[in-house]
């Protein structure tokens, strides 16, 4: 364990929180094409399972497509059924080596259940950064207790951990809103 304070850590340690949010936020379905909505497919290749952006390139040609070049004519198959198994309510249409996506439009209640899953997942962001917030207070307590700070200094950075911790917070309620706002919009 360390043996002093460094709010740096901290905030650094929230904003891995936040990232990792976005990116889960990035795989959800919105009824527009996105390459990070097959993010989450993991595809059984070569004896292994790895994530489709090691076996092929994913672009977005038009808003509501997403175009799936597979590299290795061998693994179009393996491709096209993790595809179909996930549940993103995709049917790939396979021309050769290129997967065709086409993103339907997403009725009321899934979109509804899509914001659910949004919020779900602001919730363990939130979560993680107040673990961090507590980390930090320990950490201090014990740097306190053990007189390697003082009091004032203790006080002062618990202030700052919780400065950091509501701005990080903040930070995901706007993420979440824009998120919801980009759900939610027909």
């Amino acid at each position: 364990m360390a043996t002093t304070f460094d709010i740096a850590d901290v905030k650094r340690r929230m904003q891995g929180a936040i990232n990792a949010f976005k990116n889960d936020l990035a795989s959800l379905r919105t009824g527009r094409a996105s390459p990070n909505l097959l993010d989450p497919i993991q595809i059984d290749a070569y004896g292994a399972s790895m994530p489709i952006s090691q076996v092929a390139t994913v672009n977005v040609p038009e808003p509501r497509l997403l175009s799936v070049q597979v590299w290795d004519r061998g693994m179009v198959a393996a491709v096209e059924k993790a595809i179909r198994e996930s549940d993103l309510g995709l049917n790939p249409q396979t021309e050769g080596q290129v997967i065709r996506l086409r993103i339907p439009e997403m009725n009321e209640q899934r979109r509804k259940e899509m914001v659910k899953v949004a919020h779900k997942y602001a919730e363990e962001a939130k979560i993680a950064v107040r673990h961090v917030r507590r980390d930090g207070l320990d950490l201090l307590k014990k740097l306190e207790k053990d007189s390697a700070i003082s009091e004032d200094d203790g006080k002062r950075h618990a202030e700052q951990v919780q400065k950091a911790t509501d701005q990080f917070v903040a930070e995901i309620d706007t993420v979440l809103d824009a998120k919801e706002k980009e759900i939610m919009h027909v």
